[in-house]
């Protein structure tokens, strides 16, 4: 079932947002050549406590760091470590935050320094078709609708959206229903209702859709090792257009 969430949730999910928001902030004004993973993933751990709220990733199902940093062919839940960036890599930060008792979850990617053309498209493709979902995403439409309309402008690039990995209900939990694909033909799935909370996120590759896991049992990378980008939004369902929650 998918919930329906009240205005006064909706604002209290909006407020974790908002300190989400601000952590991505902070990773953008941080990326640069030779800084290490470990070390964004402790001070954007420390901001979100500063601001109030908790990190919602550290020790969810068993994962060991407060933010997921995925770079290049790491498509997403990439661990933090002791790695450092290099010059001409793409890095995906994903967060969550939680705040009296609510959840919010948003994703970039960024360029590290000078990135080449490929890599620049990759990133400015899946940000558009996370808007292209989020425009899908208005009481009315179905869910299968924002899939659609990711795939579609993802594959006309010539890129590939994984199947493997979904978008997602947000709210009192992380993961709630229901699980939203990025791709699917229209038309399709319960009909969107305002007050429905989703975490809306394209992942997308380079070359091929296929992925595979690494042995720290996270870390999921594309089968082709070539790049993937991943953005992502937690937003409202509305009767005109959708209202995201994780903006400052």
């Amino acid at each position: 079932m998918i919930t329906i969430r009240s205005e006064k949730e909706i604002e209290l999910i909006r407020q974790s947002g908002r300190i989400l928001a601000g952590a991505l902030r902070l990773a953008e004004s941080r990326i640069a050549a030779g800084l290490v993973t470990g070390e964004l993933d402790t001070e954007i751990a420390a901001y979100i406590r500063a601001q109030g709220g908790t990190p919602a990733f550290k020790g969810y199902n068993g994962y060991p760091a407060n933010t997921c940093i995925s770079i290049d062919a790491q498509v997403v839940h990439g661990i933090p470590g002791h790695r450092a960036l290099q010059e001409g890599e793409i890095v995906s930060v994903d967060v969550g935050v939680l705040l009296h008792g609510y959840y919010s979850d948003a994703a970039r990617t960024f360029a590290v320094g000078a990135v080449d053309a490929e890599k620049q498209r990759l990133m400015q493709v899946t940000r558009a078709s996370l808007d292209k979902g989020i425009a899908a995403a208005i009481e009315g439409n179905r869910l299968s609708d924002i899939g659609h309309a990711v795939q579609s402008h993802v594959e006309a690039a010539g890129f590939s959206v994984v199947r493997d990995l979904v978008g997602h209900g947000i709210g009192q939990a992380m993961h709630e229903e229901p699980q939203i694909p990025n791709y699917g033909v229209p038309g399709q799935g319960p009909r969107l209702k305002e007050g429905m909370v989703l975490a809306i996120e394209p992942m997308v590759n380079a070359g091929g859709w296929q992925v595979r896991t690494l042995e720290d049992g996270w870390t999921v990378v594309t089968a082709d090792s070539k790049p993937s980008a991943h953005y992502e939004h937690t937003v409202a369902i509305r009767k005109g257009a959708a209202e995201i929650l994780t903006l400052e």
